[in-house]
């Protein structure tokens, strides 16, 4: 005998309830802008028929970083999501004033993701975090927050959490499925600090103010096998068969001279500890330097920007014990997404 499914409950944001089976897109109201214009967070939610987790998928809470954007809009168009068991709540720009201006802050200059979890009387940061905590973060179980690297520099597709946060985690983003799984502890003002044990798994890929395309059909693949993973779709026969390599920290190399830098390796590659990954030299190329790298790894993160300053930050090495089953991995991931581009969009 099959058990009767448990029917959803109605969800309220900024006021609007939105019944189970139905599909709301709501304006969450922020703070206007100094010439009275109105500005207003937008959230998508559908409310599955039945119950099951609530999961918020937020991007752009620097506003440069937009590769999240693009997933949540993929993701919002599937047509899988029409079974979905329990809440999705979307949310594809959180920073909607950095957003406008395409920069990372608020218009203060202050950094959102330092300033959470935030307070309805204080700064204009503070008063942002402190809205979306309260609106969605509270109303939610499980979360995916989506960033990119900052402007000049470029990341490996990567989950990154606080594995002791909550056990939920390293499951949560073994089904997610990306080639590193880095376990990072969490910054005080950071998202991820103030959602304390609830499991939330931090998606970092690409380069600001740039569509990846990998980085993108990677996030929406990986947010669609969280969400069966959690029962919140149907399973999929493709799940399963990718794997992840896990890293317990990370080291960035930095510049040992001012200069121009000359990279010698992509991201995903292979490193071993005292290996060059690329130099430093003057104009001319008379002082040149070796960037040699401390630890062996995956380089998970690179500069785009060939000037550089002495002690700038180059290479971001994932630290790895082993990088036999790595290469393996990065190499699995690399195959399954670049096929996967010259399918449509619809078949993932």
């Amino acid at each position: 005998m099959i058990e009767a499914l448990k029917k959803n409950e109605a969800i309220t944001i900024a006021g609007v309830t939105v019944a189970p089976g139905k599909r709301q897109y709501i304006d969450l109201p922020l703070p206007p802008m100094y010439t009275h214009t109105s500005v207003s967070m937008p959230v998508h939610v559908i409310n599955g028929r039945n119950a099951g987790p609530t999961l918020f998928v937020s991007a752009a809470i620097h506003g440069d970083e937009i590769n999240g954007i693009e997933i949540i809009r993929r993701l919002l168009g599937t047509k899988t999501l029409n079974r979905l068991n329990g809440t999705l709540v979307a949310v594809p720009v959180v920073n909607v004033y950095g957003f406008f201006s395409q920069s990372r802050y608020l218009p203060d200059r202050r950094d959102l993701n330092r300033s959470f979890p935030g307070s309805d009387r204080g700064t204009m940061a503070s008063r942002l975090a402190e809205t979306f905590m309260s609106e969605i973060i509270e109303k939610c179980t499980h979360g995916i927050d989506f960033h990119t690297a900052a402007a000049g520099r470029a990341n490996l597709p990567q989950i990154r959490c606080d594995l002791d946060a909550s056990e939920e985690l390293l499951p949560l983003a073994k089904a997610f499925a990306p080639p590193v799984i880095l376990d990072a502890q969490t910054r005080a003002g950071t998202l991820r600090a103030a959602v304390g044990e609830k499991p939330v798994l931090l998606y970092e890929a690409g380069e600001a103010l740039r569509f990846d395309e990998l980085a993108i059909r990677a996030g929406v693949k990986g947010s669609l096998r969280v969400m069966r993973y959690l029962k919140m779709l149907p399973p999929s026969k493709s799940d399963g068969k990718v794997k992840s390599t896990i890293a317990n920290d990370s080291v960035w190399m930095r510049a040992p001279q001012s200069g121009i830098v000359r990279s010698r390796l992509q991201l995903g590659a292979i490193v071993k500890r005292g290996e060059s990954l690329g130099s430093v030299s003057d104009p001319f190329g008379e002082a040149q330097q070796e960037v040699i790298s401390q630890v062996s790894g995956v380089l998970v993160g690179r500069t785009t920007m060939p000037l550089v300053h002495e002690g700038e930050a180059l290479f971001h090495v994932a630290c790895l014990s082993s990088t036999k089953s790595a290469a393996r991995v990065v190499d699995e991931f690399h195959q399954e997404y670049e096929q996967a581009q010259l399918r449509p969009v619809r078949d993932l």
